[in-house]
């Protein structure tokens, strides 16, 4: 179907909603397109070490020891209403990076503003702003 019969379609469709539907419709559009807009500005600034990452997706093997109920709860990204933090330790390759990308990605869904960082770099920033401190003028 080319983009001119979907349109008259759309059109027809349009035709068929009273007044008040047909600006539902388009309030409903612009809230959606608003969102999702949001939600993708949110996830780039997150910097995520894997944009693709999750939580569906994520592998929930005895053997990773990861608890179905704990990822849930985590994805429900209440913890951040709390206003506690939340600490991944494992071996390497143990997934724990792709769990926190797919966390963060979880709460850009929500409309959360998240960052993407590692230990080592956040050690890093750390020691830099101990060491020159803002100066207030």
């Amino acid at each position: 179907m080319g983009a001119t019969a979907m349109l008259e379609a759309l059109y027809t469709l349009v035709l068929g909603l009273g007044f008040e539907d047909q600006v539902r419709l388009i309030v409903d559009e612009a809230y959606s397109s608003f969102t999702h807009a949001k939600v993708k500005g949110l996830n780039r600034r997150a910097g995520l070490r894997y944009p693709g990452a999750d939580l569906r997706r994520v592998d929930l093997l005895a053997e990773r020891s990861l608890d179905q109920g704990v990822v849930a709860q985590l994805g429900s990204c209440s913890f951040i209403e709390r206003q506690q933090n939340v600490v991944f330790q494992g071996f390497t390759g143990s997934g724990k990076s792709y769990l926190e990308c797919a966390l963060a990605k979880q709460a850009c869904q929500h409309r959360i503003r998240a960052n993407y960082i590692r230990m080592p770099d956040l050690a890093e920033a750390w020691a830099l702003a101990r060491d020159n401190p803002p100066r207030h003028d």
